[in-house]
């Protein structure tokens, strides 16, 4: 089994392509997901933020306030670099839980949607191949201001909060155009899959999986005759 990690800009049409890849059956990993759960109360991660940020930054149901924790963490870098600190860690320990629980079903290669990819840059070398949803810029400025009712000066403020997908272009291995019609991305992903899928290298991940467990075997076999003979 190999790792594809997935990413986009704001507005490119990320979910679009994930919903794709679901409905084709594809093993889908999405960050955004984990790190809201990971912060839910229960969890280590939601103990240690009302311990270093407060509980005013809690709603009356006890759940982390976002905005008011965003709000801080924006407007203090120190403040973010801590929130990081705390939260990384468990996204990525659930992450890889739910790496090993795919590969354990068998599937070729896991799909992991993760925003920032390219941004932090930390997780690319664990993938074999990246993928970027593009669209073109006017396309992208256009597509934001009507999905989130923002001005244009708003729009082209958040866009540029993001490593621009031109640069993104030239880090991704593979890249889906999504500026024009759903049925041209369809076709792209269709595309996209099928490559996976032809693809050899979940083939050494099983080998040196096999290989482990017959080492395992052998020297349970060796010490349990050991036992007997002595």
């Amino acid at each position: 089994m190999f790792l594809v990690g997935l990413s986009g800009g704001i507005a490119s049409g990320k979910s679009t392509v994930v919903a794709v890849l679901r409905e084709l059956g594809c093993a889908v990993i999405d960050a955004d997901v984990i790190a809201r759960e990971v912060v839910q109360p229960g969890f280590k991660a939601y103990q240690q933020i009302v311990h270093c940020f407060g509980t005013e930054i809690l709603l009356e149901n006890g759940e982390i306030n976002r905005e008011a924790l965003g709000n801080i963490i924006f407007s203090q870098p120190e403040k973010r670099q801590l929130l990081n600190s705390i939260t990384h860690p468990e996204i990525q320990k659930e992450m890889l839980k739910q790496i090993v629980k795919y590969f354990v079903l068998g599937y070729r290669y896991v799909i992991l949607d993760i925003p920032l990819l390219f941004e932090t840059n930390r997780l690319t070398k664990f993938m074999k191949y990246t993928v970027l949803v593009y669209c073109d810029p006017p396309t992208q400025l256009s597509r934001l201001m009507k999905r989130n009712g923002l001005s244009q000066a708003e729009a082209e403020a958040r866009i540029a909060s993001q490593l621009p997908l031109d640069e993104k272009c030239k880090l991704a291995t593979h890249i889906i155009d999504n500026s024009g019609d759903r049925e041209n991305t369809h076709r792209q992903v269709l595309r996209l899959h099928a490559r996976l899928e032809d693809s050899l290298h979940f083939l050494w991940a099983r080998l040196a999986a096999g290989t482990l467990v017959a080492g395992l075997g052998g020297l349970v076999y060796l010490l349990l005759l050991r036992h007997l003979i002595s």
